[in-house]
């Protein structure tokens, strides 16, 4: 966008910087972030799963010219499901479409399958790289940008699951880059256009990231200077305002068609994204009222936030549960989100619902994720509550914040560890 459309550029009012640094981060810092990050993902598993490679292989067959396959896809790709003589892939057309410019590569030969290091990689730095700007909106010192920008990365379940390689974790990575894109340019950089792009990112790879659309709405038409007031209805009609929500949905709204049609071409129904078409899927004993009820939320709850790690009579001593286990075990450093206090409380309290409603559409689901560490699915909270946290942070890094945040770097290297280079952990 040229710079004469960006709406509201003015930047965030200035916080006195932390005791140990300058206020901010310059560029060289921030790209070094970003490529240490990259660096440390993409040889974080020696063994990342290519194979299961749905939505790259689809990628491949829609340059092809193609929605559906005629022949059987392998057998361990049990997610394609016949459908009047072809086979398809129930993962949205966002997620498709991101895995396009990867298949590109293996059409122009540079590559023979699907690059996993390469992409959680990539999807790594560019998360480290709005997490970083993001946190020099509110000018954290390099300490706390480093410290809260690794926490994030590296003491979340986000790096044993990112680096797992598979379809189904690559989306999730796509659509956490989505999600602080979106923020970012909404909060930081005010770019309507920019931040609805990366909004149908984060949506497009994780269907219930949709469900931010108001907030991410309510940020891009709220005055930049707003302080911390109240939102004024008065001028939400306003032709300055119905340009910026025009520009925010633009692409939003393109892809959003484009899936239901997508929908329509599979399975004859705008609206059947295919996975309840999974042979077998409804039969599995966690789906016993359904792919989504309200029945699923209090053992989902106890998934996510309660389950304990394992305890073994050997080592290693103790493991985590490889289909589920508590993320406030392994990052503990999470709770600094309930922190009371904000620099601008309308936005915390915009941020919390953003969490609420997500996990409140991930416990009605049945499944809490299959093979994983963690919940693997809270991944598309984190962006908020980092926003949350930074609202919320002391100008002084206290002692028992690192507690909690090297007990979470030291858990989520454990987990790492366990599932990617020892046979401790397996399905």
């Amino acid at each position: 966008m040229a710079e004469s459309e960006r709406t509201d550029p003015s930047p965030a009012g200035p916080q006195e910087a932390a005791n140990d640094a300058p206020a901010g981060i310059n560029v060289a810092w921030t790209a070094l972030i970003a490529l240490g990050t990259g660096i440390i993902y993409y040889f974080s598993n020696p063994k990342p799963a290519q194979f299961y490679d749905y939505t790259f292989r689809v990628a491949g067959n829609f340059l092809n010219g193609s929605i559906g396959f005629t022949e059987k896809p392998p057998d361990w790709l049990n997610e394609f499901v016949p459908f009047e003589g072809f086979f398809y892939s129930v993962f949205p057309l966002g997620s498709v479409l991101s895995m396009v410019p990867f298949a590109l590569l293996k059409l122009a030969g540079i590559v023979d399958q699907m690059p996993s290091a390469l992409i959680a990689a990539l999807c790594a730095a560019v998360s480290a790289l709005f997490l970083t700007l993001i946190a020099n909106h509110y000018e954290a010192s390099i300490t706390r940008t480093i410290l809260m920008t690794a926490g994030i990365l590296f003491g979340t379940w986000t790096w044993t699951n990112l680096t797992f390689g598979g379809a189904w974790q690559l989306a999730l990575g796509f659509a956490m880059v989505g999600e602080l894109g979106a923020i970012y340019f909404t909060v930081v950089d005010r770019r309507p256009l920019m931040a609805g792009a990366f909004f149908a990112l984060g949506f497009g790879n994780r269907t219930e990231v949709l469900l931010t659309a108001p907030f991410l709405m309510y940020l891009t038409l709220r005055p930049q200077n707003a302080n911390g007031g109240p939102f004024s209805f008065s001028g939400l009609l306003s032709p300055n305002n119905l340009k910026k929500l025009a520009a925010f949905c633009a692409v939003p709204f393109v892809l959003g068609i484009s899936t239901l049609f997508y929908n329509y071409v599979r399975f004859n129904s705008f609206t059947d994204f295919g996975y309840a078409r999974i042979p077998g899927v409804l039969n599995e004993p966690w789906y016993n009222h359904g792919i989504f009820s309200p029945y699923y939320i209090p053992r989902q709850i106890w998934e996510m936030l309660f389950k304990l790690w394992d305890i073994r009579d050997h080592f290693p001593l103790p493991v985590p549960n490889g289909f589920s286990s508590s993320i406030l075990i392994s990052s503990p450093f999470l709770i600094l989100a309930f922190r009371p206090g904000a620099r601008d409380m309308v936005l915390k309290y915009a941020a919390w619902a953003a969490v609420l409603v997500l996990c409140i559409v991930l416990w009605m689901h049945g499944n809490s994720g299959g093979w994983q560490f963690g919940y693997r699915y809270a991944i598309v909270c984190l962006p908020w509550l980092f926003l949350i946290m930074l609202e919320n942070s002391p100008k002084k890094i206290s002692p028992p914040e690192w507690v909690l945040y090297c007990f979470s770097f030291i858990a989520n290297a454990y987990a790492t560890w366990l599932f990617h280079w020892t046979e401790n952990i397996k399905p």
